[in-house]
């Protein structure tokens, strides 16, 4: 039985199937007679009522006990007792009780001590919320440092002294902004205050890490209220400072009634349910080109500021570690973000290339987004949904009349010449000019003759 002193009170919740796996480990375990429950964010999520991620156990076993107790294990943290258990249905991060010394490198505690109870335990984690212990035999919620009052306030407060969570592990001053905007939780003053009076701490983390949470808040339910936090604390400036310069960036108030660049990309994420890394990124960064193309001549313009965006964006990613795969996925949807403003106008086979783009979906998704954070005039992206509607896939991509054997055979030498050829094929095909082989060949014939 649990001491008296430590909070708890009745779980009466269904548990999903997911957590399956760990409730097997947790029930080996109390079955050797250890203590032993569901912890972290998991728990969070099911008293916030969220659908829950991983679930992961906390016990009193050492890993040596937890590795005698497993057929199958594996040491994924042996200076931080941590221990992955295979079952038959997932494996399961399997953490022994500890507390922690110093965080010499502002990451990870230099040494450990195995701890005896929850609530020992729980001092050393980031915050309350974070730090509740679930019996799934016995139906006991254990809470010892007040996460359940914090749930129920939608609350996110650092465990202990904020300022000292926030210097042990660094990389909290960015997970902080970005599990308030994930579960919608507001941040506790004093732990908000110390975003900003830690901040420099956030130099000490790889960069690599910091992308990791950067994607999470871009991908995440809220971007737009964790951003708010970044920018506020002085955190914004010092991992994207790019983008903290776009706050106070003045745009014509014709397109832009909703005020500067800052506010326009916040209000396309709070039009935005859900979205990619690529497409969270391209919304983030689709304008990080204009502080620097900013002119004021007959009214506040950018030009160039699409080809600026795209060149930084492909920086930042590269600077985040981001995937490339998608950070230039990213960066193509900014150099193309205002080619909308011309589909109107576009010759038939401009207009069947730019639709028939890979993920053109997401160049459709982004320019709504900025037409909503905008003027909100859709228009251009009705324009383009009734064409694609109209059109087959023979019409945006039809067959091709001729090939680059056909040229050869008809006396064309190989080289450049005979790509423009078949560009210039494929344009009078995708206008109507030519419609089979035949036509085409005379085509070809016609504007490209034939050296004798």
């Amino acid at each position: 039985m649990e001491p008296a002193a430590i909070p708890s009170q009745a779980w009466t919740g269904t548990l999903p199937a997911s957590a399956a796996a760990a409730v097997a480990v947790v029930r080996r375990l109390q079955e050797a007679s250890h203590r032993a429950y569901l912890v972290g964010g998991a728990v969070r999520d099911l008293v916030l009522e969220r659908p829950p991620g991983d679930f992961d156990v906390a016990t009193d076993a050492t890993p040596a006990q937890i590795t005698a107790l497993f057929p199958v294990t594996r040491l994924v943290g042996a200076a931080f007792a941590v221990v992955l258990v295979f079952t038959e249905d997932a494996p399961v991060e399997t953490a022994t009780f500890r507390v922690e010394g110093a965080y010499g490198d502002a990451r990870h505690p230099d040494r450990i001590a195995y701890a005896a109870t929850p609530a020992e335990d729980a001092r050393r984690r980031d915050f309350t919320v974070n730090a509740l212990y679930l019996d799934p035999t016995a139906g006991l919620l254990l809470d010892p440092v007040g996460g359940l009052a914090d749930c129920r306030r939608r609350c996110l407060r650092a465990v202990g002294d904020p300022a000292a969570r926030l210097r042990e592990d660094a990389l909290r001053l960015l997970r902080a902004p970005r599990l308030a905007a994930q579960c919608g939780l507001t941040l506790e003053p004093s732990t908000r205050a110390a975003l900003a009076t830690e901040r420099e701490g956030i130099r000490r983390i790889a960069a690599e890490r910091v992308g990791q949470e950067i994607a999470r808040l871009l991908t995440g339910p809220d971007p737009a209220s964790g951003l708010e936090l970044l920018a506020e604390s002085g955190l914004l400036a010092l991992v994207m400072p790019e983008v903290d310069a776009l706050r106070g960036v003045p745009q014509p108030p014709d397109f832009h009634p909703e005020g500067d660049v800052w506010t326009h990309t916040l209000l396309m994420f709070r039009h935005s349910p859900a979205r990619s890394l690529p497409l969270g990124l391209a919304v983030l960064l689709h304008d990080i080109g204009k502080p620097a193309t900013l002119t004021v001549t007959d009214r506040i313009r950018f030009h160039g500021h699409a080809r600026q965006g795209a060149r930084q964006a492909m920086a930042i990613g590269r600077q985040l570690r981001l995937p490339i795969a998608d950070v230039e996925v990213a960066a193509d949807l900014v150099e193309q973000h205002l080619r909308f403003m011309q589909v109107r106008q576009m010759r038939p086979a401009t207009l069947k290339r730019f639709l028939r783009q890979p993920r053109f979906e997401l160049h459709l998704e982004l320019h709504r987004l900025d037409c909503l954070g905008s003027h909100r005039d859709l228009g251009h992206w009705e324009f383009c949904r009734e064409k694609l509607a109209e059109m087959t896939q023979d019409d945006l991509r039809p067959p091709p009349l001729l090939s680059g054997h056909d040229l050869l055979a008809l006396g064309y030498q190989a080289g450049p010449l005979l790509g423009r050829i078949l560009r210039e094929l494929e344009t009078a095909q995708l206008e109507h000019e030519i419609a089979d082989a035949a036509q085409a060949r005379a085509w070809v014939t016609r504007r490209f003759p034939i050296p004798q």
